[in-house]
């Protein structure tokens, strides 16, 4: 099952329409996500909770790591670069961070409010490798933006 982003981003909308309360946003965006593509192995934010330190919050599928520094992983480079990662080989990319053995591929996206300031990063891990695309970035980038820079 491969994700229609149109119906995606129209049913977050319908499920966020009102609530400001970000913990419970990216509760129900990352359950969304996760059930729609099989892709998808584990979906979560990693919330900035001090300075450059992203810590586990709302997220579907096994364990994540609970802290991650902007100076490690993935994850640290998007919070770090505030840049979209998409990385279809994380063996191969340099400092990252293993929280779990089956990830192949990854895409990390920085989340931001409405004054610009980064509050997150959202990041969906697959097991198979190459997972993720430009299309992919866009279109999640577009969901974010539609819910926390509003």
């Amino acid at each position: 099952m491969t994700v229609n982003y149109q119906d995606l981003k129209a049913r977050i909308a319908s499920l966020c329409e009102g609530e400001t309360d970000e913990i419970a946003l990216m509760a129900t965006i990352a359950g969304e996500l996760f059930h729609s593509d099989t892709r998808f192995d584990w979906v979560g934010f990693y919330r900035v909770t001090a300075p450059e330190m992203l810590k586990i919050g709302p997220y579907q599928g096994g364990h994540g790591c609970l802290t991650i520094p902007f100076s490690r992983g993935v994850c640290g480079a998007a919070a770090r670069l505030r840049e979209t990662q998409v990385v279809a080989d994380v063996n191969a990319f340099a400092g990252h961070i293993a929280c779990a053995s089956s990830t192949q591929s990854e895409i990390v996206l920085p989340v931001f409010n409405p004054l610009g300031e980064l509050i997150a990063v959202l990041d969906i891990d697959s097991d198979q490798p190459n997972a993720f695309n430009e299309t992919d970035a866009n279109a999640l980038a577009e969901i974010l933006s539609n819910i926390f820079t509003i």
